[in-house]
């Protein structure tokens, strides 16, 4: 059992949606045990401040080095958000997801630069430059406008960047950008349009906060069993075992999405595209509320029958 003098460091990445996170979650577990201290710990990682370092680059080494930093003891947690988390890479021996917090609005909104009389993605005439920093958006935004012209954002990692480079000399009208991550910046205020989840597929693990732990410190991992949403539990075990079985990452060409139905069984819609948004692969399926492994593995299955291993491979834009 931890003690009233226990110290729990509390490894997140540097950016200001990072360090949001990680406060939140500060901030559940001195709820739940007033005794302890909790410190958090800065770990910058490759992509965090504007750079030419590849997002999904900086996911991975930071994942590399939190992995690290957890097995030796020089943290005793790490925060994730579940988007940056790799399908294709097993978790190190020893190191466990031990809570996964509720869910937060999965859905992507649209962004316009300020001063635009644009309120609507129907409302911008063709040729109008979009940004986004994902191949996912990218895909889905040409599938439903290919009129539009939609650039990948590579250097502004945070909401608050992007929305400073849209906001600049950058040439953009919009951006389209996660719900979440602009409430945990504070500036959900700029968001004009709320993408319906039909429009445009959420990315496996979207709207979810992992905190990790070492397997061995079962009294870190009964307290963090306080905090752990059950129900999105379930559903990241769906999305995550699909992304597992295409081998997919943060940067692949992949949507998956889980929710309960009212009748309480599964139900997960897993998506493949090709970058330009032409060609596109879904399948969803449903499944009992126990199973949630083996529907991630039933679609995963079922898009690679249709041919999902060569939209996923086919050469980036």
């Amino acid at each position: 059992m931890l003690t009233h003098d226990a110290l729990l460091r509390i490894g997140t990445r540097t950016t200001p949606m990072a360090l949001a996170q990680a406060r939140h979650v500060q901030d559940l577990l001195l709820k739940a045990a007033p005794e302890i201290t909790t410190e958090i710990v800065g770990i910058p990682a490759p992509g965090d401040r504007r750079s030419r370092v590849p997002a999904v680059r900086g996911a991975r080494v930071f994942h590399r080095e939190i992995d690290r930093r957890l097995l030796d003891g020089r943290v005793d947690l790490a925060v994730h958000s579940m988007t940056d988390v790799p399908g294709d890479v097993p978790l190190p021996e020893g190191v466990t997801f031990g809570a996964y917090l509720p869910r937060d609005d999965v859905r992507d909104v649209v962004v316009f630069r300020s001063g635009s009389p644009l309120r609507t993605l129907a409302d911008a005439p063709p040729d109008t430059v979009v940004g986004t920093t994902s191949v996912r958006r990218t895909a889905q935004l040409l599938r439903y406008r290919p009129d539009l012209r939609v650039r990948r954002i590579r250097d502004a990692p945070d909401p608050a960047d992007r929305l400073d480079l849209l906001d600049g000399d950058s040439g953009y009208e919009a951006l389209v950008l996660p719900r979440t991550g602009l409430d945990r910046v504070n500036t959900a205020g700029r968001a004009a349009e709320l993408l319906p989840l039909d429009m445009m597929c959420p990315p496996v693990g979207a709207g979810v906060t992992g905190v990790q732990c070492r397997v061995r410190d079962t009294d870190i991992a009964d307290l963090l069993y306080r905090i752990d949403d059950g129900t999105t539990r379930t559903h990241v075990a769906a999305e995550r075992t699909l992304l597992h079985g295409l081998r997919g990452h943060g940067g692949s060409p992949i949507a998956g999405h889980c929710h309960t139905l009212p009748d309480g069984r599964l139900s997960l819609r897993g998506m493949v595209f090709t970058r330009d948004g032409r060609h596109v692969i879904e399948v969803c399926e449903r499944d009992d509320p126990d199973r949630p492994t083996r529907l991630g593995t039933r679609v995963s299955a079922a898009l690679l029958r249709r041919g999902a291993r060569a939209l996923i491979d086919g050469p980036p834009r």
